[in-house]
């Protein structure tokens, strides 16, 4: 990470610029009104459970990670994470942003108490996947089933 390149915790203000930097994970989500996205952010930051990670570089976010805790009746009443939505803006790839954006997510569940983290990829690059084995997590442990709607 660059000197200038800072890691937090988005605010109210980032919601266009998680937007433009998620154009680079699914290009071909749709585009929403305006008030419809920023009633949807509204509603995210006031959830203490879920935790958006960016790291913004001169201005602009560069890359950017999801934390849900999800509360459970198992393992002692102990929450679960999930990451979701991993990106970095293609020029700024390769300089180990997701890695650390990675490490704040975990640090975040290991501090809200979860017994565990996941984290699912549609990726099947190599080059994705040992990615996400250098980060920490492993692969073959558990089996991904995925639903979706028609």
């Amino acid at each position: 990470m660059s000197v200038s390149a800072v890691m937090r915790r988005a605010v109210g203000s980032d919601l266009a610029g998680l937007l433009d930097l998620y154009r680079h994970l699914h290009a071909d989500d749709p585009v929403v009104a305006p008030a419809v996205a920023e009633a949807q952010w509204a509603a995210i930051l006031a959830n203490p459970l879920l935790h958006y990670f960016v790291i913004e570089e001169a201005g602009m976010l560069v890359s950017t990670c999801t934390l849900s805790v999800i509360p459970n009746l198992t393992r002692g009443l102990r929450p679960y994470g999930l990451v979701e939505n991993v990106v970095t803006h293609p020029d700024w790839r390769g300089r180990g942003l997701a890695t650390q954006l990675l490490h704040a997510a975990r640090d975040a569940a290991w501090a809200a108490g979860c017994y565990k983290l996941m984290l699912m990829t549609s990726r099947k690059a190599p080059a994705t996947l040992a990615f996400y084995e250098r980060a920490g997590f492993i692969a073959g442990d558990k089996m991904a089933f995925v639903m979706r709607p028609e």
